[in-house]
This record gives C-alpha cells, structure tokens and sequence, in this order.
C-alpha cells in the first residue's frame, strides 16, 4: 500500500512542481504555528520532498528558499501572537498546548537567552512554543527576527539536504548492491559491525556480563532449590562434585579448562566439516573457485599492492623474526613461563598445516598475483595470523589494566588476522576455504597455547609479581623499532616470482553445441553452482573486435571491467545524476568463471532501473572453421526490488528476441538457427527473481 501511494504521488509532483515548493512552504510555516505543529510531522514532509530533489522532480536550491521563507513566517506569527495573547495563554494553556510544554520552553530560553531562537527551531516541542514566549516576553523584534533568521535558515538546509543526501545513498546503494561496489560496501559494512561492536562492548560489556551472571545465579538458585533437583543430586553425588569441579574458578582445571575444551571441541568439529566438504566437494568448494574468479576482475595494482604488504604480515621470515623479538620481551619483563605456550602455537600450527598440505595435495588457484610452490589447504598465513597473533594479543590483554585497551587490542587484533587472510583470497593464492580451514587450525593451537600459559600462571603465581630486568622498556622500544624496520625492508625487497598465465588449450569441435560436455554447462550459476538462467545465445566470431563490431553497430554499449576506476565514475555519475551506460554490470558464473564481455542497452533514462544486459563468456573451443566459441544470457532490469537493488525481468525469451532483431539489422550476422538447448523451465536467480524461458538457444555466426 504504501509503494501504490508513493507511485501516485511522485508522478503529480512532477507534473505539479510548483505545487510541491508550496506544500514545502505551508509544512514549514504550520509546523511552527502554536497547537498545530505539535500534531503535523513538517520536518518529515521537508525531509521527504528533500528526496524527490535528489531525484530530480523538483529543484533543491528552490525547496529550501520555499521552507527557510514558511518557516520564517511561522514563527513570526507565533511572535505575534505571543505579544497578543501570551499572558493569557500561558495561565491556562492552550488546545494541545499543556503546562508541561510551556514549561519545558521557558527552562529552555533562561538556559540559552535569545539564542534559544536559533538553538529550538532544531528541538521537537520546543520550537513550536519557543517564538510565542519570546513574543509574550516583549523579545526585542530585531532581535528576534535576526535569530529567527538564522535558526530556519539552519532548519531549512538540514532536513532538504538530509533528504536529498538519503536519496543519493539510495542510488549508491542500486550501485553498490549490484556493481563492482559489492567488494567495498563489504568491507564498510563490516568495518562499521566491528566499529559498533566494539562500542558495545565497551560502553555496555560490563553491564551485560552482570546480568548474564545474575541470570546463572537465579537459575542456579531456582534449580537447586526444586525438589525434584535436589532429590537427583542427593542420588548423585559423585556426578554433582564432577560438575562443582567444573566450575571451580580457583583452580584451572575447573571454569577455565572448562570453557577451553569446550572451545576447542568446536573448532575441531567446524574444521572436521570443512574437511568433508572437500573430500566430498560440497557446495563451499564449488563457490572456492568461482569466489576465486570473481577476485580477479576486482584487482588494481594499488589495492594488490596494499594486500601484497599485508600478507607479509604472515611471511615466514617475518614471523620469525617477531617470535624472536617476542622472546626476547618476554625475558626481559621476566614472563619466562610464557615461551613456551607461545612456542607451541606457533610450531603445532604450522606441522598440523604442514600435514593437511600433504595429505590433501590440493593445488593453488589459477589466476593468482604470484607464483607459490607448496599446496594449497590449509592456509599456512591464515592459520599463523590466529596462533602468533592470537597469542600476543592474549598477553598484551593479560597484562593490561584498563578494560577499554583490552577491548582495543582484542578488536585491532580481530582486524589484522582477517586482513591477513582475505589477503591471501585478494591475491589469488588461497581459496576461501582454505583460509577458513587456517583460522580454525590456528584457533586450535592458540586454544592450547592459552591453556598452557594460564596453567602455568595459576601454579606459579609469585612470578607475576617478579620486576623486569633493568633497562627493560628502552630495550623493549628498540626491539620494536628493529622489528617494524625489518617488516618494512622486508615487504620493499621482496618481489615473488609472478604467477605463470595458464595454457590456454584450445579444442576443434565439429558443432558449437558439442562444447557442452555436461549439462551443468548449458546454464549459468550461482556462486556455489546451483543452475540459474539456461545460455541463449551462442556466438561464432573470428575474435572479440568482430563480437565489439556487431554490437556496437546495433546499438549497445560495452561495459567497463568491474575495477576501483569504474566504480568511481560510476559514483560520480549518480552523484551528477548524468548518464553512464558503460557502467560495469553484476557478474554472473558460466563454467565456474565470471563473463569476459558485457554490453548494456539504456532504452531509457534511467541507466540502472531498465538497462538491456548481454553477458558473453569465452570458451576454449573452435569451430573448424577457425572461428571461436562464445557463450551469452541476455536478461533486462525492470525496477528495483526493496527499493535499491535492481530486479530481473522474467521474461528471458522477449529479451533474447530483441536482440536477434537488432543484431540481424546491422546485416553483421553471416548465417543463424535456433535450437532447443534445454526443456522449458521456470526458476529463480540467486536474488530470489523468477524467470521462465522456452530453452532454445540462438546460435550466430557473425562476419
């Protein structure tokens, strides 16, 4: 109901821009107006045609002149009547005007003075009733009209612009929910999760964790006190003194053994499952490749650089050296019963890994930045970022006094660890699951590295009190100091052998439709390879400047590669609400790989609600001929779904019609048939979009 209402209202303000400017100027000059702003919502409505501005049904510069001028006058007729009726009014009340209002508005002008005219346009309830004081005060006119001024001046820009800038991230969000921008939108969204979190945890952590025990102190008290409990626990003593020791918190092999074998049972069976998955190459493998190749289009050289430095964090050599220098800081702060925990994380991490390397013998990632030699699963960075840092993060928190720098610290920790790992899925040189696979292996051993080191500290506790030696924190600072520099030598002079471009072996068939070796093939995919629109078009061209030739010649614009400069214009186009049909388009996975080509169509305006897309995937055959093979979907946007992300039109056959129509036209297609490639279907596409097709299939062949 309420999208029906705001289909019919944004086609009359359109028509009717003139009227919109006024119901902006009456919102404003009512809101303010004694009684009756305290019922009508004009901030909203302000904030609301602010939007249509962004959209271009009305003008931005002229909403705010029209609502700065209501609001001005809305307040001088409070001011009037103020000086007219205010010490009668301010008896009794006034309609929805209480005592509590007026009282509200007068604490607030004896706290700001005559500002508070600027300061109460911005505060609900206060700057309906703020004006009419000040008139019944005797308020110095020019005084108040200079305060007046500038407070619905103020008002009018914050809730225009406030609308007009929700609209645009509107826009951003069709972009970054279904471009290229899928990448950074990740990492802000996630960025701001970590951000909030950890704002959680600091401002609210303690108070949750008092009533998360207070809950375990009821249930414990209420289960102790049932009959039916007691009579249990009296028939079972010797499971009950088992339980007790469990949650012993005096010694370690109560609460704190506890809750570490616990935790390590889980992550055991959490890796167990992912190595079933790739035994039986469950869906998590199939998205490791495609997930692989999705990343290759994403790279630039800046951002390969950044991840390129990143993942030195977790090189061999570096982490040597910071294991030493860790050595070397804890025997200067006398923490001696801590190398050994820290020596076991590290060297139980990297034999487990170096096991599931061999036993696996699972190969790296094709399309990778640089060349690595060893297997692939697990990741021996991802599984070294949890145990190294891990462990020094668990003992700059151990030896921490202040709550906020733990929280701090687990969090900085948290970030580096991630950032080591999609390093290694940036470059290429990983999947996915391998560095999950890293992560569990790594929080593994660091369970058992913090297992030790808390035994230890729980059977020798007069060490804790043991002075460093001296002149332990200059040492400390120059050990610092020596370990960034080598990171930073290090991560300049290192240069990998660059990954060797694999062989491209081409296959002669005898048909184009001999190339689907599998039925699998004669559909495009989701990410984890389930079967989404069946391939329609089938393409025989010399090269892809013949594939160009003909499309451009009918009409179709080839879309930029999914990359940080694409996405910038892309912005910069909605941003200056300017054109951009070349604007990179959401990948699709044919063969495990995402499409090489795509082409747009804009038979609008609107260059993201109803765009014409073609995706064209290269294959690895050849006609014998000597023309190439490619494979395409053709699909078209039609609005958006939920507001921001752009909808699938269902009828795929309409849209592959229309393309053979304007290609045939541009006398580019040499000879064309169509077949049935697959049995009529109806399905959904991985956003949840039906489509239904009748399977066939054009095959051209283009001069």
């Amino acid at each position: 109901m309420a999208t029906d209402l705001i289909d019919k209202i944004i086609p009359a303000i359109e028509h009717f821009s003139v009227g919109g400017y006024w119901i902006a100027f009456f919102a404003a000059l009512l809101e303010t107006t004694i009684g009756i702003g305290l019922i009508l919502p004009g901030s909203t409505i302000i904030l609301f045609l602010g939007a249509l501005s962004a959209r271009g049904y009305l003008d931005p510069g002229d909403l705010i002149w029209f609502s700065v001028l209501g609001a001005i006058l809305g307040d001088n007729v409070n001011y009037y009547l103020g000086r007219k009726y205010g010490s009668k009014w301010l008896k009794g009340g006034f309609w929805l005007l209480k005592g509590d209002h007026i009282e509200k508005a007068e604490y607030f002008m004896d706290t700001h003075g005559a500002k508070s005219i600027f300061l109460g346009r911005f505060i609900s309830s206060v700057k309906e009733i703020v004006p009419f004081i000040a008139g019944s005060l005797r308020m110095n006119p020019k005084i108040f009209m200079f305060w007046n001024i500038l407070g619905a001046a103020g008002w009018g820009f914050v809730w225009v612009l406030a609308g007009y800038i929700f609209a645009q991230s509107l826009n951003l969000a069709e972009l970054w929910l279904s471009r290229a921008g899928l990448l950074f939108a990740f990492f802000l969204i996630f960025g701001g999760f970590l951000y909030f979190l950890k704002w959680l945890i600091l401002s609210k952590g303690k108070l949750f964790w008092n009533i998360f025990i207070s809950i375990c102190q009821s249930l414990k008290e209420g289960l102790t006190k049932n009959e039916h409990v007691l009579l249990w626990m009296q028939r079972h003593p010797r499971g009950i003194s088992f339980l007790q020791a469990r949650f012993d918190t005096t010694l370690f092999s109560g609460l704190t053994l506890s809750i570490m074998t616990l935790a390590f049972i889980y992550v055991l069976i959490l890796f167990a499952g992912i190595m079933e998955d790739l035994i039986t190459s469950d869906p998590i493998i199939a998205a490791d490749t495609r997930i692989a190749s999705l990343f290759v289009v994403l790279r630039t050289d800046f951002l390969t650089t950044v991840f390129s430095w990143i993942t030195l964090l977790g090189k061999s050599q570096v982490i040597l050296v910071f294991i030493f220098i860790s050595i070397a800081l804890l025997w200067l702060w006398q923490k001696k019963n801590y190398i050994f925990p820290l020596f076991l994380a590290v060297s139980g991490s990297e034999a487990f890994t170096y096991l599931g390397k061999v036993a696996f013998h699972r190969p790296r990632p094709e399309l990778s930045v640089y060349a690595e030699h060893s297997f692939s699963f697990p990741s021996g960075h991802a599984t070294i970022a949890v145990a190294f840092y891990g462990f020094v993060c668990y003992l700059l928190m151990r030896f921490s006094q202040s709550w906020q720098r733990k929280v701090n610290l687990f969090f900085a920790t948290i970030l580096l660890i991630l950032s080591i790992g999609f390093s290694r899925i940036y470059l290429g040189v990983h999947y996915i699951s391998d560095v999950w696979s890293g992560f569990l292996v790594g929080a593994m051993w660091l369970l058992i590295a913090v297992s030790f080191s808390e035994w230890f500290r729980m059977k020798r506790r007069s060490d804790q009190s043991i002075p460093p030696v001296d002149g332990a924190r200059p040492i400390s600072i120059l050990l610092l100091f020596t370990a960034v520099l080598f990171y930073t030598g290090f991560s300049m002079y290192y240069h990998p052998p660059l990954a060797a471009v694999p062989a491209k072996n081409t296959i002669v068939v005898s048909k184009s439709t001999d190339i689907f070796t599998t039925n699998q093939m004669k559909y495009t995919e989701t990410v984890s390879g389930r079967r989404q629109e069946p391939i329609n078009y089938i393409f025989l061209a010399k090269d892809d400047s013949h594939v160009l030739s003909a499309f451009q010649l009918a009409g179709w614009t080839l879309s930029d590669q999914a990359d940080m400069s694409s996405f910038y214009n892309a912005v910069k186009a909605l941003i200056f609400n300017t054109p951009h049909p070349s604007a990179p388009i959401s990948p699709s996975f044919w063969n495990a790989k995402i499409q090489d080509i795509g082409f747009a169509k804009i038979p609008g305006a609107n260059w993201l609600r109803n765009a014409r897309h073609i995706k064209i995937w290269r294959t690895d055959f050849l006609l014998k001929n000597g023309k190439s093979i490619y494979v395409a979907m053709v699909n078209a946007n039609d609005g958006f779904k939920w507001g921001i992300i752009p909808k699938i039109a269902p009828d795929l056959d309409t849209e592959r019609e229309l393309l053979y129509l304007g290609l045939n036209d541009t006398g580019k297609i040499e000879s064309h048939q169509r077949e049935q490639l697959v049995i009529p279907l109806i399905g959904k596409n991985f956003i949840g979009d039906q489509f239904f097709s009748d399977g066939k299939v054009y095959i051209i062949s283009l001069q």
